[in-house]
């Protein structure tokens, strides 16, 4: 075998090589953040793999992390340089409106001071944060609308965070945003009100609050 055939050889089976670390790099990133085990996520990243890598799926590594509650995993992410904090999935959705409806504040306040996007066209972080479910639902509520979330933020088909809230979220939830200023008398793209998706999950005490909240927005009548 003359030389430069013995280098194209050599070449050829050091990219084969390389290709196959690469590989196996990627599989274990992702196995990593399933498995939730930082260190190993810690280590990759070190080591020079991508914090944007996207699983099979096309799901952006942190939207995955924080979507499968792999939380320090996705500590470890968070403090990756060129992290692109509003990589979407297939479905529009944002790490930050994976913390949101997750729950995870710390996630959320780091997004946050990273400039992740508080408000977007159509779903909206905190139409996620409205449906959340965990004790922090309320909490997380709060930290959005302080930092300029619009509280009747309308998604493609003009639901707002109010009608997600007193048909999916925490009591609490709907609660917060009816003293905070949601308006419970807008209409979705079907006619809908905050009241109907209140009557829809069978909530009366939520039909109670939206109707109550209705009736102080009416102007007095009857009197001069």
């Amino acid at each position: 075998m003359n030389t430069a055939r013995r280098t194209l050889l050599a070449a050829a089976l050091a990219l084969g090589a390389l290709g196959s670390a690469q590989a196996g790099a990627y599989e274990d990133f992702f196995r990593a953040i399933e498995l939730d085990n930082g260190e190993q996520v810690a280590s990759l990243l070190r080591r020079g793999f991508d914090p944007n890598a996207r699983s099979a799926k096309r799901v952006p590594a942190l939207v995955e992390a924080l979507h499968k509650d792999s939380v320090q995993a996705a500590a470890v992410l968070l403090q990756s340089r060129g992290l692109d904090v509003n990589a979407r999935n297939a479905k529009g959705e944002t790490a930050l409106m994976m913390a949101a409806i997750r729950g995870n504040l710390p996630a959320a306040r780091a997004l946050i001071s990273r400039n992740a996007d508080v408000n977007q066209q159509g779903w909206t972080p905190l139409h996620y944060a409205a449906s959340g479910t965990t004790d922090h639902a309320p909490a997380m509520v709060t930290l959005l609308l302080e930092h300029y979330a619009y509280i009747d933020a309308a998604s493609p088909n003009g639901t707002t965070p109010l009608m997600m809230a007193v048909r999916n979220g925490l009591a609490d939830t709907a609660r917060l945003l009816v003293l905070e200023g949601a308006d419970p008398t807008l209409k979705n793209e079907r006619g809908l009100t905050a009241v109907d998706f209140a009557r829809q999950a069978d909530r009366d005490d939520m039909v109670e609050l939206v109707t109550g909240a209705v009736r102080r927005r009416q102007p007095n009548r009857g009197q001069w």
